[in-house]
């Protein structure tokens, strides 16, 4: 069986990575093209780029998905299924090419989270449960038939970016395990319930300001639902402070002058740092000033000052 692979991030590779291992024929893989990252803007490849070359495998980046001479290559290719994992939305042109379909791996238990950006939005909603599931593409986005899923327990304080790591990891399964199931013509797709549909959109840079007023809970899970990336921030004297992991606090500890209203409100001792949310205060754990370095609220402190009744804003 002959599989053209797509998709762009690091949460892509392992199920790439699991389809050579168990020797499926992986003929190509279609990426993002190549554009400047990080700081310095250097031109870099995209992270599924960078594991076909060092495979060998022929690597296609087309600037559109309805270009004809992509559309023609594909084709060429006589490929037999398509494996979507982290990429764009394809048109029906491309995804209707494959003899046995083409199929996506969605980082959510759907029809919950259809959206951009599912593992943000099950930790900021203060879920105890995330998974995977693979279903095939339709016209709709994330609205096709589902294959299989697997389920992940969200333990503890993890992070969006742990609970990344481990649908990443669950899902290079789900992929083996949908193309076996393809493969032996044994994939008993079934319709997914709209009816119980919830969204997971894209999030945006000024939508992941910190709002104090908030419960102690709603802001905790939204520190960590942003956590490590994009990152959830506030301002202090006009400085971009992102704060990457906090602490509930199980019994409201009491500090002069700190009234029930003064949402934002900073306290420190020597080592620890404290913001009032609209019902107790959240120990804040590792930030980032703006032009920083990431470091413990220790580390923050030793050459940080707040004066008394300074507030996050």
């Amino acid at each position: 069986m002959k599989i053209v692979f797509m998709g762009t991030p690091d949460f892509a590779v392992p199920s790439l990575e699991i389809l050579l291992k168990n020797n499926f024929t992986v003929s190509a893989v279609v990426t993002t093209p190549d554009k400047p990252r990080g700081r310095g803007q250097q031109v870099s490849f995209t992270p599924v780029k960078e594991f076909a070359l060092k495979h060998s495998i022929t690597v296609l980046q087309p600037d559109s998905l309805k270009d004809p001479l992509f559309i023609s290559q594909l084709t060429a290719l006589q490929p037999d299924l398509f494996v979507i994992v982290a990429f764009r939305i394809l048109p029906k042109e491309v995804y209707t090419i494959p003899e046995k379909g083409s199929f996506n791996l969605h980082a959510s238990l759907l029809p919950k989270y259809r959206g951009a950006a599912p593992i943000n939005w099950a930790i900021i909603n203060g879920d105890n449960e995330s998974g995977v599931t693979t279903f095939f593409l339709q016209d709709k986005v994330d609205t096709g038939n589902i294959i299989l899923q697997s389920r992940v327990p969200i333990i503890g304080e993890m992070s969006a970016g742990e609970l990344h790591d481990a649908l990443s990891d669950i899902g290079s399964k789900a992929v083996l395990e949908t193309v076996q199931l393809i493969e032996s013509g044994n994939a008993d797709a079934k319709q997914q319930d709209n009816t119980v549909a919830s969204p997971a959109p894209k999030i945006f840079k000024e939508t992941c300001r910190i709002n104090w007023n908030q419960p102690m809970e709603t802001v905790h899970n939204f520190i960590r639902g942003l956590s490590p990336y994009p990152a959830a921030w506030t301002v202090h004297n006009e400085k971009v402070i992102k704060i990457f992991k906090s602490k509930k606090m199980e019994s409201e500890l009491q500090f002069s002058g700190i009234s029930n209203t003064d949402a934002g409100i900073i306290t420190t001792d020597e080592k620890k740092l404290f913001v009032k949310t609209a019902d107790g205060l959240l120990e804040i754990l590792e930030l980032q000033q703006e032009g920083k370095k990431r470091m413990s609220a220790e580390e923050f402190l030793r050459g940080y000052r707040f004066m008394k009744q300074e507030k996050f804003c």
